[in-house]
């Protein structure tokens, strides 16, 4: 009986196992199977946008990494190679925000050893990208609760990353001329 109890331990593992080495993201270096028949390959991403112009930009979070971000060009199927965002080896906080403002990509991330279990995230990322996707802007606010919405002002020259409570409004600016500004908390 013994006996028995340990192989149903030993089989459900070896299931787990192979299940596991099934998924997950890929190895660094290695490449992705295409995304579908008609466009180059890219890692599954967590949240995709498609800009002004046809330019689509997608994001994941890569374990151990961080945050990463590809594109393609309108009239391509050529994704882009990977760029690192964020680097963090902490856990990704469930899903994220990305919005496409005329010209930038606003994105919203957060990570915590924790936040599987309910506790707030320790890293909460705002950043922007600029068109051509090599210039992004980030600015990480450390054990925040994360950022709810971003908006944009006069033509997408100015971006407003926004938390509400019920004593405060906590928001962080983004200008094209002048990059982040400093985290402001209004009471309401």
């Amino acid at each position: 009986m013994r006996t028995r109890g340990r192989m149903s331990v030993m089989g459900a593992a070896a299931a787990l196992l192979a299940v596991a080495g099934c998924g997950g993201e890929p190895v660094s270096g290695a490449e992705d199977p295409p995304a579908s028949p008609t466009s180059a390959s890219h890692a599954p991403f967590d949240q995709q946008v498609v800009m002004d112009g046809g330019r689509r930009v997608g994001m994941y979070y890569s374990p151990g990494r961080g945050l990463m971000e590809q594109h393609v060009e309108p009239g391509t199927t050529a994704w882009s190679k990977p760029h690192l965002v964020h680097r963090t080896t902490a856990d990704p906080c469930g899903s994220m925000t990305l919005a496409a403002f005329e010209g930038v990509v606003a994105v919203v991330a957060d990570w915590g050893p924790y936040c599987a279990d309910g506790e707030p995230p320790t890293e909460s990322l705002a950043a922007v990208g600029e068109t051509g996707g090599s210039s992004w802007h980030t600015r990480v606010t450390e054990n925040f609760d994360g950022w709810e919405k971003v908006t944009a002002s006069d033509n997408a020259q100015q971006l407003t990353f926004t938390r509400r409570s019920v004593e405060w409004l906590t928001q962080l600016r983004w200008d094209r001329a002048k990059g982040f500004g400093e985290v402001e908390d209004i009471r309401r």
